[in-house]
């Protein structure tokens, strides 16, 4: 993807193909082709130390053919209208693939979270909401956490939005924590449903887990409850990294551990890891995440931020398998390199949609009354995330395409549906006899 184009119009750059193969009308193509509204919001918060700044703050809604807007919320210093926009696009997509009833959002601040204090953060949060509290609602928009924030920004947030409505609305906002409305199970959500549609995969192709290597990239949130949870299912995770560096080991790694180590030292650059299970001292590698892009490994893990196999590196990644547990990791071009050397994807829309899956669980018991044990939660979101994908298999073996295509064949032809019931042009040409 070239500097000068938008991130936008690379992630649409994808869609000429799908309409053509679908026969999609041009009220369907139109509708699409931008969100349904974007809102920016200068976001005042008073410092610690008495000085006040002012964050830039967005919301995007691109569609709601489907149902109300759906998407997280991330704090992180590169967000800007043209990212958010795409996110939205993107969680349109994934909430149809998956058959949910609901049309795609996000929301983001331009900021670097790590340099503020707990209160600082508590003030942003809650001022996001006073900015965009006319957009946002249960039967609206409904936000979620993203790129750093988590369960404790989400009831600020809530908590926020019910100060404001002067009465308790938990369905608003989700990814609360348990003892606000959330959901068991939303934590590990995202990297409980990526895990179940790579066993899906790996099923389907006769592979066995315990014969696999798999490097991560992004050790956030869903890249540790991925990495958890494939280590148990047998998966020999061989290298892990954030934003500051990667670790490698050929015997394999812990995700535990060093996840307790990271949220100690904010980084894994530097650090010593060793379990005697598992590997010592010597064994362990610190590499760079571009080196672990490269690495020979079966499944390539992107869970860290957009665009991190592009044109310039795609020659280098050598892993047989991506999953994308990312939004939007690999870019158009880089794909199509990927396609044409046979090395399988299976696509953010699809991998990752176990966090909006177990979302929308909760919005449902927030709406209910009802609350659900974490096993449960568990036993829906499996069903729900390998059925759609099984789908998706099924399509891309009958109609010969990828999976990022059948997936956004299944997700379009389903957006179109509810687009065309409402009518369409060669309806309103029709005489009616």
């Amino acid at each position: 993807m070239s500097k000068s184009s938008s991130l936008l119009s690379d992630a649409q750059s994808r869609m000429s193909d799908i309409f053509d193969r679908l026969d999609i009308g041009d009220d369907v193509r139109q509708q699409l082709q931008q969100p349904n509204h974007i809102h920016q919001a200068a976001i005042p918060v008073r410092m610690d130390d008495g000085h006040l700044r002012i964050f830039k703050g967005w919301r995007a809604l691109y569609d709601q053919s489907r149902g109300p807007g759906k998407g997280g919320i991330r704090f992180h210093a590169s967000v800007n209208e043209d990212e958010v926009a795409t996110l939205s696009f993107w969680m349109m997509l994934k909430c149809a693939v998956v058959d949910l009833p609901l049309g795609g959002a996000k929301g983001g601040v331009q900021v670097d979270p790590k340099t503020l204090s707990r209160l600082e953060l508590e003030r942003l949060s809650r001022g996001y909401i006073r900015a965009f509290y006319d957009v946002i609602g249960p039967d609206r928009d409904i936000p979620a956490p993203d790129v750093n924030t988590n369960e404790i920004v989400m009831g600020w947030m809530a908590d926020e939005y019910s100060e404001i409505t002067r009465k308790q609305v938990r369905g608003v906002i989700t990814g609360k924590p348990v003892g606000m409305g959330g959901s068991a199970g939303r934590i590990a959500a995202t990297g409980r449903g990526a895990l179940q549609v790579l066993d899906a995969w790996a099923k389907r192709e006769d592979k066995d887990p315990k014969s696999m290597t798999v490097a991560v990239q992004g050790f956030g949130n869903a890249g540790y409850h991925f990495a958890r949870l494939a280590q148990k299912a047998g998966y020999r995770i061989v290298a892990l990294s954030d934003s500051h560096g990667a670790i490698y080991a050929k015997q394999g790694l812990d995700p535990e551990p060093i996840w307790r180590h990271k949220n100690k030292t904010r980084e894994l650059k530097g650090m010593v890891y060793c379990e005697s299970s598992v590997c010592t001292e010597s064994d362990v590698e610190q590499i760079s995440n571009d080196d672990l892009l490269a690495l020979d490994v079966d499944v390539l893990v992107l869970a860290a931020l957009e665009n991190a196999v592009t044109a310039d590196n795609v020659e280098r990644v050598r892993a047989d398998t991506i999953l994308e547990i990312a939004n939007g990791p690999v870019t158009s071009e880089a794909d199509k390199c990927l396609s044409k050397r046979k090395i399988t994807v299976l696509p953010d829309v699809l991998a990752n949609a176990g966090g909006v899956i177990v979302s929308y669980l909760e919005w449902i018991q927030n709406r209910t009354g009802d609350y659900w044990s974490e096993s449960y939660v568990n036993e829906r979101l499996e069903e729900q995330i390998v059925g759609q994908a099984e789908r998706c298999f099924d399509r891309a073996n009958e109609e010969d395409v990828d999976y990022r295509v059948a997936a956004y064949l299944q997700s379009i032809e389903r957006i179109a549906t509810a687009i065309a019931s409402r009518g369409t042009q060669q309806y309103f040409n029709e005489d009616g006899s």
